[in-house]
């Protein structure tokens, strides 16, 4: 199937709503099936690592795609969150479409997510044409390094459908997260805007205030029939990165408090990104490898509260919402083609800044004709918003202000070919991430309608 034909922008117009799952009403005792996966998807030593472009030298810690297979009569829902910094454009749509072939499910059921850590690689398939083209191309990683990963993920959802466990409640909980979360945009008094990395050495900028954040981490509990726990999936938003850019994979923080959860419980825990495209740990990390350790344990004692506080929710309606987006793009500035063609040929540019290009360009061929998916699964009174790219946290936070009665727990780092995903007033302000935004200023009301569209 091609992807032109699962991506199903209809002729009403780009907020058209498409739903598929189960859209009757189903008795409270209703039973789920669950199983879950775990997979390595370290690419091979020598890989081209972002954002160096260096090779691969040391595996800290092998990454790993984990995920949950949900079924509900003849329909399943597949999650899947990867170690990886980003997956985009026909990568992402490659991949989601090869597991969905094996769950024999629809690929908009697929929610492939990375968990977007620094010391992980970028899959993008789309800019080796473009970077064929040019004269002494930048290094970077060839499809071939990702085929045994994708191959992995494929088969280990196979072997969960053999393995799937009767499920009749759910849980949720939360707990704040204590000195980890903190704005990276630093307003100053005269209306411009600072930037507060993930890692800050800067006294003023650390004294800043954390500024707008979303303090809580959300659990998602799944348990059978006999009362046993069957996975925890965790939600927070923050960048999740401590000391990063060197020739190391590491799951950094969030999956070393995953990992130790997973290993304390004897259940799998899986962790997801939410809406941090403004938010890092700068305010709480100078960068060091002595820094890592407080952030991870601060992101543990979070996942052992809210494991603590779940209460039981009902499992009284499973569905999929799925509303197909048409997000444009940017030709100002930098941005402009000529601007790319020639950052993009420039020998004199460190590998990233000339893949960045390579990669914007991938991203223009495709923003004014294929629709991303919106997409939220409901369960009840909870709902799992996937969202692409680096959504600012007001996405978020828009999420949960307009669905009050709801749990609504936000993945982003979908189809990460967007980019930075910003609001209209963050354009006015300015700073990194609307000079890094691959979409204009009014993406911003066009996302939140289809937001409202999936989880109301």
């Amino acid at each position: 199937m091609k992807r032109r034909d699962f991506l199903k922008l209809n002729s009403v117009g780009v907020f058209s709503l498409v739903s598929w799952g189960i859209m009757r009403r189903v008795s409270a005792d209703t039973q789920i099936r669950v199983a879950t996966f775990k997979t390595d998807v370290t690419p091979p030593l020598g890989t081209p690592w972002y954002p160096s472009y260096q090779p691969l030298d040391t595996i800290e810690h092998p990454l790993l795609a984990k995920g949950v297979v949900i079924e509900e009569g003849q329909k399943r829902y597949v999650l899947c969150a990867i170690d990886w910094c980003e997956i985009i454009n026909n990568s992402y749509y490659r991949l989601r479409e090869m597991i969905a072939k094996v769950a024999n499910t629809d690929p908009n059921a697929v929610f492939v997510h990375t968990v977007h850590q620094h010391t992980a690689p970028m899959c993008n398939e789309n800019i080796y044409e473009i970077l064929a083209q040019i004269e002494n191309p930048p290094p970077f990683p060839a499809k071939e390094a990702f085929e045994p990963s994708f191959q992995n993920i494929v088969q280990a959802v196979e072997k969960a459908l053999s393995v799937l466990e009767p499920c009749d409640v759910i849980e949720v909980g939360s707990a704040k997260v204590e000195k980890i979360a903190s704005s990276r945009r630093i307003l100053q008094p005269d209306g411009t805007c600072l930037t507060r990395y993930s890692s800050c050495k800067d006294p003023k900028l650390i004294e800043a205030p954390e500024g707008l954040i979303d303090p809580y981490l959300r659990t998602l509990s799944f348990k059978s029939v006999k009362g046993k726990p069957l996975a925890r999936l965790h939600f927070y938003a923050t960048h999740p990165q401590s000391f990063y850019g060197d020739t190391r994979s590491s799951y950094d923080f969030p999956g070393m408090a995953r990992e130790q959860m997973e290993k304390d419980e004897g259940v799998p825990h899986i962790y997801f990104t939410g809406c941090a495209g403004d938010i890092a740990a700068g305010k709480y990390n100078d960068g060091t490898p002595q820094a890592r350790e407080p952030l991870y344990q601060r992101m543990l004692s979070a996942m052992q509260k809210s494991v603590q506080s779940l209460q039981k929710e009902t499992i009284s309606e499973v569905k999929l919402k799925t509303v197909p987006l048409i997000f444009g793009h940017r030709t100002d500035g930098e941005y402009a083609q000529e601007v790319l063609e020639k950052n993009l040929k420039d020998t004199t540019r460190a590998p990233n800044y000339r893949i960045g290009p390579a990669m914007e360009m991938a991203w223009q061929k495709r923003a004014d004709t294929l629709p991303i998916p919106i997409s939220a699964i409901q369960m009840g009174n909870v709902s799992i918003l996937h969202l692409p790219g680096e959504p600012m946290i007001e996405f978020q936070l828009f999420a949960q202000r307009i669905a009050p009665n709801r749990t609504v727990l936000v993945n982003a780092y979908g189809d990460c070919g967007p980019s930075y995903i910003c609001t209209e007033e963050a354009f006015k302000q300015g700073g990194y991430e609307p000079s890094s935004a691959g979409c204009p200023p009014s993406t911003e009301g066009k996302l939140k309608e289809a937001i409202q569209q999936v989880v109301t």
